[in-house]
């Protein structure tokens, strides 16, 4: 389970980062459920990307996967394809059932 104290501290460790690189990040965090703990867009970050950043932490807590590695997964030939469509802002289910 994830705290609000710990998201917290993921998203200092993010910025920091994001200051190493050089670039501004929005940063979602999201508890096991994919339910939204915390969200912070830095100084200088896209408006855009508030709502990729926080659908991004759903299916990468859901899949418990890198977002990179997620990426590389959802190509044309990958088992992940198609993840992006809507599903009314869940993950998108790839084989029809529910």
């Amino acid at each position: 389970m994830i705290t609000l104290n710990d998201a917290r501290g993921i998203i200092v460790a993010a910025e920091k980062k994001a200051m190493e690189l050089g670039q501004p990040m929005n940063i979602a965090v999201a508890d096991a459920g994919g339910n939204l703990i915390a969200h912070v867009r830095m100084d200088g970050d896209w408006i855009g990307s508030i709502d990729i950043s926080i659908k991004k932490a759903l299916p990468r807590r859901a899949f418990d996967i890198a977002t990179k590695n997620l990426a590389t997964h959802s190509q044309s030939s990958g088992q992940f394809f198609a993840i992006h469509a809507p599903d009314d802002g869940g993950v998108h289910d790839l084989s029809g059932a529910r």
